[in-house]
């Protein structure tokens, strides 16, 4: 499905980029978001077989993959950037000791999770752990350090109301956010279910005040909802005690015309990150987000931007060797270790004092 019309699309390309990133640049107008990829014989951060709680779908060393050269790639901003070194003691002893952290969004969501999850596991293995899941709420906690790494399942951010005529998006209410609550770090994220359509599409209609539409243009649905959500977090959330991220939009590689391999039909068989600009260009729904970062009152809320580095990462996902083995496609998903390590790293960073 085309999910937008190309004149929403040459509008987009006109919004301003220079959205704030609330602290991750350290030093004279850094930027850790650009940079490269490089090799690494150090790398991975973790060995996933010494993580074992890790979700089979992001193992792909359990599954089968015969190559391992996509776990060797270490993000490298650009030379004046100060990059820290992702740390697990320190972050648990002084930048989570006694807080909590929640990703709140989709399966994406969990992939930077579960991450986070095995990063601290693997630099504190001796530490004491507990994991529990209610309902769409998972809790892995550190008692030691009375931390607390949270996934709250939740796709589209916005309500889905059950109707006399069937499930409803609605893209203008937020009624279950009470659980986003009182948490010191929040990292929201909605994208991929937005494009889902036919038998996936969880949803029957959309709706908009006492307005009803059987569907709409995704990428403006996305604008609207994702100016709900920015409503709720500016009325709902003290972000002097808060600090709020957003995960840029976590870019899939089904076409390999976006990087200019128009006879790759996915990213099955690649073994090596893009090393130029992506020919692609910026993910249209990336520019919805910063539209509406970018629109509200600072620093509400800080740009998690990873879309444009991930995006040359065509080798990071499962392909063939993810979703519990069975040998379907995931182009979407990151194997573990892998990029989302790095997504962590850039939470870190921003979370460290100026």
């Amino acid at each position: 499905m085309d999910v937008g019309s190309s004149a929403i699309r040459a509008a987009l390309l006109f919004v301003s980029l220079a959205v704030h990133h609330g602290g991750v640049a350290r030093g004279g107008g850094c930027d850790l978001y650009k940079g490269i990829w490089v090799r690494d014989e150090a790398y991975p951060l973790y060995d996933p077989s010494r993580c074992p709680f890790i979700e089979r779908e992001f193992d792909c060393l359990m599954n089968g993959r015969p190559d391992r050269d996509y776990l060797k790639y270490r993000w490298q901003p650009n030379p004046q950037c100060h990059f820290p070194r992702f740390d697990g003691r320190h972050f648990l002893s002084q930048v989570l000791k006694g807080k909590s952290i929640m990703f709140v969004g989709d399966s994406l969501s969990l992939n930077q999770w579960q991450s986070l999850t095995c990063m601290l596991h693997v630099a504190l293995p001796r530490a004491n752990y507990s994991s529990a899941r209610t309902g769409g709420l998972s809790t892995f906690t550190f008692p030691e350090y009375g931390a607390k790494v949270m996934f709250s399942r939740n796709a589209f951010l916005v309500d889905m109301l059950s109707t006399s005529h069937g499930v409803a998006l609605t893209l203008d209410s937020i009624q279950g956010g009470d659980l986003w609550k009182g948490i010191d770090v929040l990292v929201f994220n909605t994208w991929h279910w937005w494009l889902h359509t036919g038998r996936k599409q969880p949803w029957n209609f959309i709706q908009v005040g006492r307005a009803t539409y059987q569907d709409m243009d995704r990428l403006v649905a996305f604008e609207k909802a994702l100016t709900t959500w920015a409503k709720w977090v500016e009325t709902n959330v003290d972000t002097t005690k808060t600090k709020v991220f957003f995960q840029g939009v976590s870019p899939d590689h089904l076409n390999g015309s976006d990087w200019g391999e128009p006879n790759a039909r996915n990213c099955e068989g690649q073994k090596e990150p893009f090393s130029k600009t992506y020919p692609a260009g910026p993910h249209p729904a990336q520019l919805v987000v910063e539209k509406v970062i970018g629109a509200m009152p600072k620093p509400a809320v800080h740009l998690l931007n990873v879309t444009t580095l991930s995006q040359l990462r065509k080798e990071g996902h499962p392909s063939v060797y993810g979703l519990g083995g069975h040998r379907a496609m995931d182009c979407s998903h990151w194997c573990l270790a892998g990029v989302p390590d790095t997504w962590n790293q850039l939470l870190y960073a921003a979370l460290l004092p100026s």
